[in-house]
């Protein structure tokens, strides 16, 4: 969003920390707003106002807005982070969503695992009373085994699609 500079009273951020006298063809002041000065305190601190006029007289008028953007967000990181700027940031956000992808992909593991879970009928393990098991293996050899939270339930392993004899 560009802000102008009201050339009558107050110079633009950077006029005004150069001591020199907004014109109305100032190139700094749509981008650099007397009420934000600290913006362009830390862009001159790390590039330089004379390398910010040549930037922005380089690019188009319709692309300068994002070039400051681009310039003011640096800025602020190297001022923050003078050894790392910006890829400091990047980089503690990239260990973040590594260790949320690994949360997640942990989440989804228990979810699976949790599915699996499924109520074996009494009458086809011989019992009165109902109890949850995991099936283990695949194919048609495999076989329920409960859950370590069902203490009460020893081994028992039903062997599934048993061949008739």
């Amino acid at each position: 969003m560009m802000a102008s500079s009201s050339s009558y009273n107050s110079p633009c951020a950077a006029c005004k920390f150069l001591r020199r006298k907004c014109l109305p063809c100032c190139v700094f002041a749509p981008y650099f707003p007397p009420e934000d000065p600290q913006k362009f305190i830390n862009v001159h601190k790390i590039f330089g106002a004379s390398n910010v006029t040549k930037l922005l007289n380089d690019v188009l008028p319709h692309q300068r807005e994002d070039v400051v953007s681009s310039l003011a967000y640096e800025a602020e990181a190297r001022v923050r982070d003078p050894v790392y700027g910006c890829v400091g940031v990047i980089s503690f956000l990239q260990r973040q969503i590594d260790r949320l992808q690994k949360d997640l992909d942990a989440a989804n593991a228990d979810l699976i695992q949790m599915s699996s879970v499924q109520m074996v009928n009494p009458l086809q393990r011989g019992g009165t009373d109902h109890f949850y098991a995991r099936r283990v293996g695949g194919g048609g050899t495999g076989f329920y085994q409960p859950f370590p939270s069902f203490p009460d339930y020893q081994y028992v392993n039903k062997q599934i699609n048993r061949r008739t004899q």
